[in-house]
């Protein structure tokens, strides 16, 4: 994982978890955030309804009246939910006739569904992409790394991705050092996932996420372009090969006034429950 972090401003975690590309959970945790629960609940409903893909670029969610109605807030709440996602660029205000609280629409979209890499998401959107590796190294496994891949040694490139030549994420991958032998001898600026498939016949089959909004570090943000404790959108990620088998522990930073994350579902069906441990749980099945 990434170098020890400061602690969020705000945050509400979604992990998404796709099983035969049709089935997904997705759980919202509960914790201490700007304005209360109640507004953090709003604000899990608005970031639930963007990974179902209810709210798309451009979409206006209403006025201030109208949301306020909708989510059976007061206005001073609803401020409070909604100040952190229009910081994180998430959201915009629009003032005049028409206007109200609009979602963004020059995000770079991100299904959290699909399995491909990013360039290649770039790529199917439009946009070009550029990367910098920052570091790449073989070294001892951090405990949450040994666990996850079940190996005591990892090889672990950091990179700088830009798209459309403005930065997007910070990227941290690390892969089992005995399935990628002189892993670092080949170029490493390019698609690791057509790299794995080409030279050690690694592809994901499926995927766990799991999705948090953080705060910047210093560096962070300077490498990122953005004021230091701004929002990001944090995604860690363990991807599965054909067999089960774990290959690859990642853990990205996203600008979130540059990304929307979607997820695409058929003919859905979804179940709201609280769990055991206080978390509130929402499952999303699609044919």
């Amino acid at each position: 994982m990434a170098s020890p972090r400061e602690p969020p401003t705000w945050r509400g975690a979604i992990s998404a978890i796709p099983t035969g590309c049709a089935t997904r959970s997705i759980r919202a945790e509960p914790v201490e955030s700007a304005g209360g629960p109640v507004a953090e609940d709003v604000r899990r409903r608005i970031l639930s309804m963007l990974a179902a893909g209810t709210l798309r670029p451009g979409a206006r969610l209403g006025s201030e009246r109208e949301m306020a109605q909708r989510f059976a807030v007061s206005r001073a709440t609803l401020r409070s939910a909604l100040l952190p996602l229009s910081q994180a660029g998430v959201l915009e205000r629009r003032t005049g006739r028409g206007g109200g609280t609009f979602v963004r629409s020059d995000l770079v979209s991100r299904n959290a569904a699909e399995l491909a890499g990013l360039p290649a998401r770039l790529r199917s959107g439009g946009h070009t992409s550029s990367t910098r590796v920052l570091s790449a190294e073989h070294r001892t496994a951090r405990p949450e790394e040994a666990e996850v891949l079940h190996a005591a040694d990892v090889v672990a490139v950091r990179r700088l991705r830009s798209a459309d030549g403005t930065p997007l994420s910070l990227d941290l991958a690390c892969f089992p050092a005995p399935l990628v032998p002189a892993l670092l001898d080949h170029p490493l600026d390019g698609s690791l996932y057509e790299l794995l498939a080409r030279h050690y016949g690694l592809a994901p089959a499926s995927a766990t996420e799991t999705i948090e909004v953080v705060s910047a570090s210093p560096r962070e943000a300077e490498l990122l372009g953005v004021p230091t404790r701004r929002p990001l959108l944090s995604i860690t990620r363990v991807a599965r090969d054909g067999g089960g088998r774990p290959f690859e522990y990642s853990h990205d930073l996203f600008r979130a006034d540059r990304v929307r994350l979607t997820a695409s579902v058929s003919a859905p069906t979804t179940r709201e429950r609280r769990g055991s441990d206080g978390r509130v749980e929402l499952a999303v099945t699609g044919g």
